[in-house]
């Protein structure tokens, strides 16, 4: 992952400024950015032209920034294209989600599915063995498939005897629905409830003790003073939280910021990219970039804290967050990495309660 000095951060910010006010296109720049970091100069110049309503020019700068891109990273690319299948608009096209078949898609891409496969692994390596029965959590628990294949490897190593109960929160309808009978369908005697709402809006009626509390891709929904106030009302209910997250730079950084932009460069740059690479029909993937991924790219790109959608936070956020609400109780177990390249990294995190 690439980042800026505190210097660079300046330079961009007053680069940026000047664009805006004197509407200067891409040939007439000639302010110094890093050679290896100008096709993010060019994407983060033509997100905020885009978001104040100079479309012509935007696409002028992410032309330009796209005549650049290499190495599986072609940011610039992709918003040209959602721009142009959305009349030039930097808008969100859809609500994340509401569908599951793009998030589907997504989780079945190799690289997502081999994180995956990494994180189960991780998991059972980590926790203890349960010698009685197990009661489980998903916190956005998308279509359920994960829930599955975690408590089946579960089951199949000996760290789980039987499952009692199985909870499913997600605040999509159509997902939570999909995940019920894909948890009921393979674990047929054990109960399962469903939730269908955040996190954040049963926190704090939770009235009995759950052992295993998982969160994949889905406890960034929230910044990061509402992810302490939420994990620590989860506290007292839950011995031991698995995180599978995305390490990215997209929590503190404020709108408009240029280390915003870059870390969105970089990590949703890569992971479209991976989304278009696996083979599938071409509406498919479009379904897939344009509903869910585009939708949190725009998100973060064009609503400021507290209303925008996605909070991805670094590996040490993360860690620093667990210890100051978790801790003492609650210790690390593990912080692996799934999936790691230049640009873009995929962990897991397990904090477990002392026994």
């Amino acid at each position: 992952m690439l980042f800026l000095s505190e210097n660079e951060k300046k330079q961009w910010a007053e680069f940026s400024r000047d664009i805006l006010k004197e509407n200067i296109p891409p040939g007439s720049f000639n302010g110094d950015v890093r050679e290896n970091l100008k096709s993010a100069f060019h994407f983060y110049t033509g997100t905020l032209l885009a978001a104040r309503g100079k479309n012509r020019l935007a696409v002028e700068w992410l032309r330009s920034g796209a005549l650049n891109e290499e190495d599986g990273l072609f940011s610039s690319t992709f918003l040209l294209g959602f721009l142009e299948r959305h009349n030039g608009e930097l808008i969100m096209p859809a609500l994340a989600f509401e569908d599951p078949r793009p998030f589907i898609h997504f989780a079945n891409v190799p690289v997502m599915m081999k994180a995956r496969r990494n994180f189960i692994r991780q998991a059972g390596h980590t926790l203890p063995r349960f010698t009685t029965p197990v009661s489980f959590m998903d916190i956005g628990c998308g279509d359920g498939a994960l829930t599955v294949r975690l408590l089946s490897h579960l089951l199949d190593i000996g760290r789980i005897d039987e499952l009692r109960e199985v909870l499913l929160v997600d605040p999509s309808e159509a997902m939570i629905n999909l995940a019920k009978k894909t948890v009921t369908d393979t674990f047929p005697g054990t109960l399962v409830r469903t939730e269908n709402c955040r996190i954040q809006d049963i926190s704090c009626r939770i009235d009995h003790r759950f052992d295993i509390a998982l969160s994949s891709l889905a406890y960034h929904h929230m910044p990061a003073v509402d992810k302490r106030t939420y994990i620590s009302q989860l506290k007292p209910w839950i011995n031991h939280f698995l995180l599978f997250e995305l390490d990215a730079n997209n929590d503190s950084p404020e709108l408009y910021s240029p280390e915003l932009a870059l870390s969105v460069y970089q990590s949703y740059g890569r992971i479209i990219d991976f989304v278009y690479a696996h083979d599938a029909p071409v509406d498919v993937v479009t379904d897939c970039v344009d509903s869910f991924l585009m939708t949190e790219l725009v998100s973060i790109m064009t609503q400021k804290r507290g209303v925008r959608t996605d909070y991805h936070m670094l590996r040490s956020q993360w860690n620093d967050l667990f210890s100051s609400q978790l801790g003492p109780e609650f210790t690390i177990r593990c912080d692996s990495t799934c999936y790691a390249d230049e640009y873009l990294a995929l962990f897991t995190m397990h904090y477990g309660r002392g026994e």
